[in-house]
């Protein structure tokens, strides 16, 4: 089945781990083999190889870089400036895979429909480019309103206004308080250009400030439960509920701490835990159960977002392992249209509505 992946941080994978995402996931591991700069070193789940295999023609890839004050502590760059150039070599990334026939943007219906026409072909996978949706994971990067503009003309649809930490548009993961006139005009510029507001990562006054003040599309690319998994990453039934009013898609993500509750990073294993691609059906039916439908649920997996397979469902190899959601599904008793809505159906319908 035809897979759509609404996040993963693929040009953080190339330029910051230093990971060459052509090759297969098996290489990328072999050569990481004894290094330790990094938790999830020789442990990725993620590369274009791999996503061809998986079905998973079309997916939201990121742009990230955090803006930190002298008291956060939290890693990132010093100045809006460096991290809009980071930014920048992100999309440049983007760009020579493009160049070398390895991915292709997808940025406005025309190119969408033709991408999915190539991807349905009923020729093999091997030599097709893997879509990609540009998307800003935390604004900071955004040195001022202006610069919006420039990022939508280089392909930029998604915005998240935050990450993790305190932001300069809103206030993400683990902090608290309001986006205030800053980042209530990024919402309006989103609004004219047409750009996504990304709900994830949103802490619940920015969540809800967010909703208030814009009037455009909205998704949460990767998102669980907070019924399931008691931290403030996690949305709300009463979050999800205003969400799916607004006709919002949400991405289920596979990072274990967000799975399953009690997660000690680290020191916790996906074994451990019990931590396996079952627990993420619940999350995914938890929200088709106060949607009452299967209409708002998609993928979001966020797989080697600074974590590997020590931090992801056990039965979870490599990315192209998401086609094994279908016998989940099947076994829950969702039937063919929900699945196919699930996988990839939801977000394309969602596309085609805001691009239409």
């Amino acid at each position: 089945m035809f897979i759509v992946d609404a996040h993963l941080d693929l040009s953080m994978n190339a330029l910051e781990w230093n990971r060459d995402l052509r090759q297969p996931v098996s290489a990328i591991n072999q050569r990481e083999q004894g290094l330790t700069d990094k938790p999830d070193r020789a442990k990725a789940t993620v590369s274009l190889p791999e996503l061809r295999k998986g079905n998973i023609g079309l997916v939201v890839a990121t742009q990230i870089a955090r803006f930190v004050t002298p008291d956060n502590h939290l890693p990132g760059w010093h100045s809006p400036q460096q991290a809009w150039a980071q930014t920048q070599g992100q999309l440049a990334w983007y760009k020579t895979m493009e160049a070398c026939g390895e991915m292709m943007q997808v940025n406005d219906l025309e190119s969408l429909e033709n991408h999915l026409m190539l991807w349905n072909d009923g020729q093999p996978n091997d030599k097709k480019p893997v879509g990609y949706i540009l998307s800003l994971e935390g604004a900071d990067s955004i040195v001022d309103i202006s610069y919006l503009e420039s990022a939508y003309q280089s392909g930029l649809r998604a915005v998240g206004p935050a990450h993790y930490g305190p932001g300069r548009y809103a206030q993400g993961t683990d902090a608290t308080g309001f986006m205030g006139e800053t980042g209530h005009a990024l919402l309006r510029e989103m609004e004219r250009l047409n750009i996504i507001l990304d709900a994830t990562h949103l802490c619940d006054d920015s969540f809800w400030e967010a909703l208030d003040h814009f009037n455009g599309h909205i998704w949460a690319s990767h998102n669980n439960c907070r019924a399931l998994v008691n931290h403030n990453r996690q949305y709300s039934d009463e979050q999800i509920k205003a969400l799916i009013d607004r006709g919002a898609v949400i991405g289920a993500a596979l990072d274990a701490w967000m799975m399953v509750p009690n997660w000690v990073r680290g020191e916790s294993t996906p074994q451990g835990m019990n931590c396996n691609l079952e627990v993420a059906v619940n999350h995914i039916d938890h929200i088709c159960q106060i949607a009452g439908n299967t209409l708002h649920i998609g993928m979001g997996t966020d797989l080697d977002g600074a974590f590997g397979r020590e931090q992801c469902p056990y039965d979870l190899e490599t990315i192209s392992d998401l086609q094994q959601f279908i016998g989940l599904f099947e076994k829950r008793g969702y039937s063919q249209a929900d699945i196919e809505n699930m996988m990839h159906g939801n977000w394309l319908r969602f596309l085609r509505k805001a691009w239409g």
